[in-house]
């Protein structure tokens, strides 16, 4: 039974009736909030397109409402839920059912909401929401599973010591009134959920117990249901599976009070960062914006000193040398509190400057101040937020619902699918009072560099990060916006990049795969015209296939200063396309460089032509070069620093990938060049070069024809050509290693961070090139080992809070990974468990049933048959064919049509030939990274290598010494 029902229906951005959803004027789906007899508020959406199916409960309780001793509760109840119920009691059924079905779950606790989701294939939606239901009427937190769940929470801390941004922001909550949850440890670890209640007489699971029987209530808890069937059906599956949960009418815990009192105000703090680089954070307390969401000041101001065009802040440090990144926004906001943050990426010169710097954020406020707030950026601002509200793609239902769910708590019913996404209502006064709270008296400035190494005196308890604090005053800083440069400090100017036409092409060719439109000796255009999603969108990739790009490690770091460059000269321009909903992109790809544009079709081309011309005449300004330079080298440097998991991963593919070089030796490389360097090699790059390129959406064939043709009239045939057509020999393709049947390698390396304690492993088995047959039979074993491996290795053995079982795609050559990454253990054990698990599938296997085998295949074949949601993801399916070369375009119909045939026997013999341990054709491939409490055991583990086994000492040379596969891009 439900208390009340209301059918949603699309309504103006005026509407004022607050009983109904505002959604998109292009969503055809169907919402209904109800609510159930015990208060808990739902809301159903009814999708008849979906393949997928989706839920999720907004809790409205977390982290701060932990109790004193017990850091991380919050969490840690998160993580238990998942395990079992009196329905369900299987240890982890919940994830199992969800992953033998096609589907995927999570979880996450913020600072005040704690968030359960899901998504299953549409067949198996109505078992999985009952088990899903069943965590919050009578789960089962068992005793066995404390403790590992206790280790799984810390694991997953452990992972963040070494992250910058989990230690900056800890270190800001540190520096609040204690007696404040925000100053609280939130996420929690062994200390404080095991080590110190028990030292105080505290056991773990009995306060977890009555932590969920003091916050759990249907009444402070909000549902998304996003289903396939009709709203009434939902509905009446929704009140039979939910009003079981009880509703002991909690209110919302509230923590009335700004978390910051004088005392922390007007501070510089000095941390001392893990990364390489500069970075300035000031932050003002304000007025929360979510008791003005129409009105958007943060938004507004955000957007403000925020902006990257002439004549803004970024503009006038970027001119300096002083700053490569600037963002503006509020951040850590509740119902109470709220900080608008400016937060800005230094150059080692901007360092030197620091005080410049803040006198010229505070000279830009103070603009701001006298200018007044303006009709016409406001209006721009609506304009664009309209736009992209209302001819949004549709995205995962999983996402949706948890956006969704996160917004019931705050918004009114008519704004659950807005959110703050749509301001309306222009309010200078309200948009004034918050610019007026930026001000000298109750700023806090955070400055991190490595420069401070040594310099400072405290120490962040939670994450060991070395700090100083000194007092500042506002004539203080009135004193640097004094004696700060002499810049003129402008509003923007109008963006011409905010579209207007939204219409639809009549676009009479409706091809369901891309077809090859065009080819000369420049280009090859493949077309495919939007025949799903009809919206006035567009998207365009054109890979520029370069020899010389990738030819060596200088070559390589050229090419990649060449595209940063390209991207800096462009910044002032394309920032406005970027905020008027047109995302462009200039990146390396494995042959050259590529850009990307994907967004409102009404004026992409004028972007287009832009980013063309500014190829055209390229040219090396030193003082720009010099900034891309200190950037690149430190973003180089940085890969000391990447997680071990991320280490190894980049390791197996240094041993499959024949044209990518050693970062080592691109930081070698790069600091030998100069500007005069990247001069001379800019042309040389471009003068022999291929554009691959494809455009899909809402675009005439005409027109993709025209963009093409003036790619090559700019490049190729003007007068004085900058490129020529490649040579058929030089068309380079990317070649993988094949290692030998039935031969295990090694590679085993200390981490490159001597403080990280955290080791892993990559296990790698490799399998075969792309082959219909033989990749459904992978993707089949991929899903059943899948939930297993994690169960195992993660839940069972708790090696890590890291461990995944994943497919490989190497350029078509296919494969499998095991990606596990530990604090407790070192990658010698973690193989052999890995092995150990192997020999535990082999059962898993021989003894399934046909109807296990029948199940599992018919849920991959629903996976795959899963419909594309909007233009990107069409889009990115099919540029991979091309940029593969595979051209399979039909590879979904042809792989299902495997399966189809497929019999167990023959998935068993496969598995017997290529995956469990003894396989005779097995290719395996063991990545090891030890952190620095493990070191000591990588000697003793490569001496246990068996003598049939192969070590690897040298990358480089052992992918040199092996074979390749041939190209499949011929």
């Amino acid at each position: 039974m439900v208390v009340g029902t209301e059918n949603a229906t699309a309504k103006t951005a005026t509407s004022g009736e607050c009983g109904e959803v505002l959604k998109p004027r292009t969503d055809k789906r169907e919402y209904r909030r109800i609510v159930l007899k015990n208060s808990l508020e739902v809301l159903l959406i009814n999708d008849p397109e979906t393949d997928k199916c989706a839920a999720s409960m907004n809790v409205s309780v977390g982290s701060f409402s932990d109790p004193d001793g017990l850091e991380g509760l919050a969490h840690f109840l998160e993580h238990m839920l998942f395990y079992a119920s009196e329905k369900y009691p299987e240890e982890d059924s919940y994830s199992k059912y969800i992953s033998e079905h096609g589907g995927s779950t999570n979880a996450y606790t913020s600072t005040e909401d704690t968030n359960y989701h899901f998504d299953i294939n549409t067949d198996s939606f109505d078992e999985a929401l009952d088990r899903f239901a069943q965590f919050f009427i009578q789960p089962l937190m068992s005793t066995d599973a404390t403790m590992r769940e206790i280790k799984a929470v810390d694991s997953e801390h452990q992972k963040n010591l070494l992250s910058d941004s989990w230690r900056m922001g800890q270190l800001q909550k540190h520096l609040s009134r204690e007696d404040h949850p925000y100053h609280k440890f939130n996420t929690g670890n062994m200390d404080t959920l095991h080590v110190r209640p028990q030292a105080n007489g505290v056991d773990s699971r009995s306060e977890l117990i009555k932590f969920y029987d003091e916050h759990y209530s249907a009444n402070i808890m909000h549902l998304v249901v996003y289903g396939k069937e009709n709203l009434d059906k939902t509905q009446g599956l929704v009140e039979e599976l939910f009003q079981g949960i009880r509703n002991t009418n909690q209110g919302i815990p509230r923590f009335p009070g700004q978390p910051c009192t004088l005392d922390h105000l007007q501070v510089l703090v000095k941390a001392v960062p893990i990364m390489q680089g500069h970075e300035l954070s000031v932050s003002w307390p304000v007025t929360p914006s979510i008791y003005h969401y129409e009105e958007a000041p943060c938004r507004y101001l955000g957007d403000l000193i925020g902006h990257e065009g002439e004549g803004s802040l970024f503009h006038a440090l970027k001119i300096l040398g002083w700053a490569t990144g600037l963002y503006a926004g509020e951040a850590d906001w509740s119902m109470e509190y709220s900080f608008f943050n400016v937060s800005i990426d230094l150059t080692d010169a901007g360092h030197e400057h620091m005080q410049d710097i803040l006198g010229l954020l505070f000279k830009h406020i103070k603009v701001l101040q006298q200018s007044g707030v303006s009709q016409w950026i406001f209006d721009e601002l609506s304009a664009i937020c309209e736009a992209e509200f209302h001819y949004q793609g549709k995205i995962d239902p999983i996402s949706y619902a948890v956006d969704i769910s996160s917004n019931m708590t705050i918004y009114p019913t008519k704004h659950w699918l807005v959110g703050s996404s749509l301001p309306s209502k222009f309010n200078p006064a309200i948009v004034q009072k918050v610019l007026d709270e930026l001000s000298p008296n109750n700023v806090r400035i955070f400055w991190e560099s490595n420069k401070f190494e040594g310099q400072t005196d405290k120490v962040e308890p939670w994450y060991n990060t070395a700090y100083s604090l000194e007092k500042i005053t506002k004539f203080t800083i009135q004193e640097w916006v004094q004696s700060a440069p002499d810049v003129n400090l402008l509003l923007p100017t109008p963006n011409v990049f905010i579209p207007t036409d939204f219409s639809l092409k009549d676009l009479k060719d409706k091809d369901i795969f891309p077809v090859l439109l065009r080819k000369t000796s420049y280009s090859r255009l493949w077309y495919k015209p939007d025949t799903k999603f009809f919206k006035p969108k567009a998207y365009v990739k054109m890979d520029f296939n370069c020899p010389l790009a990738v030819s060596s490690p200088d070559a390589a770091v050229l090419s990649d200063i060449f595209v940063w460059l390209l991207v800096d000269y462009l910044n002032e321009y394309a920032y406005y396309a970027q905020t008027a909903g047109l995302d462009y992109g200039l990146s390396l790809s494995d042959n050259g460089f590529k850009l990307s544009l994907a967004g409102f079709n009404h004026k992409l081309r004028i972007l287009l032509e832009a980013v063309i011309q500014k190829i055209a005449n390229f040219e090396v300004k030193p003082d720009r070069f010099s900034v891309i330079k200190e950037t690149v080298t430190k973003a180089y440097q940085n890969n000391k620093f990447q997680q071990p998991y991320e280490q190894a991963t980049n390791y197996c593919s240094l041993v499959l990938q024949n044209q990518i070089w050693p970062w080592t030796e691109e930081l070698d490389a790069l600091s030998h060049l100069e500007a005069e360097d990247l001069a001379n090699f800019v042309p040389m790059l471009l003068s022999r070069t291929f554009v691959e390129c494809y455009i899909a959406g809402n675009v005439e064939k005409e027109e993709a024809e025209s963009m093409v043709k003036h790619i090559e009239d700019v490049l190729f045939t003007n007068p004085k050509p900058i490129c020529r057509p490649l040579f058929p020999s030089q068309f380079l393709t990317n070649r993988v290693t094949e290692l030998g049947r039935g031969k295990t390698y090694f590679y085993h390396q200390e981490g490159s961070n001597s403080s990280d304690e955290n080791s892993a492993l990559v296990h790698y088995i490799q399998v075969h090139q792309d082959e219909f047959s033989m990749n459904s039979k992978l993707q089949l074993f991929e899903l059943i080992a899948k939930q297993a491996t994690f169960h195992q290795l993660r839940t069972i053995e708790q090696l890590g809070y890291i461990t995944s079982l994943s497919l490989s795609n190497e350029s078509g050559v296919y494969g499998v990974q095991f990606i596990i990454q530990s604090s407790d253990k070192g990658p010698g054990h973690i193989d052999s468990r890995v092995e150990s698990l192997l020999k535990d599938l082999e059962s898993k296997f021989y003894n399934m049933s046909d109807e296990e085998f029948k199940s599992n295949v018919t849920t991959l074949i629903d996976m795959k048959l899963e419909k594309d949601k909007n233009l990107d993801e069409e889009s990115w399916f099919y540029w991979a064919e091309i940029q593969t070369g595979t051209l399979k375009f039909n590879r979904i119909d042809a792989e299902v049509a495997a399966l189809r045939e497929l019999k167990k026997e023959e998935l068993i013999d496969f598995f017997d030939e290529y995956i469990k341990v003894d396989a005779p054709k097995k290719k395996s491939l063991s990545l090891c990274v030890y952190g620095n409490q493990h070191l000591k055991e990588m000697a003793n583990d490569k001496n246990k290598i068996p003598s049939t086994s192969i070590e690897i000492e040298d990358i480089v040379c052992f992918r040199k010494s092996q074979p390749l596969y041939g190209s499949l891009k011929l």
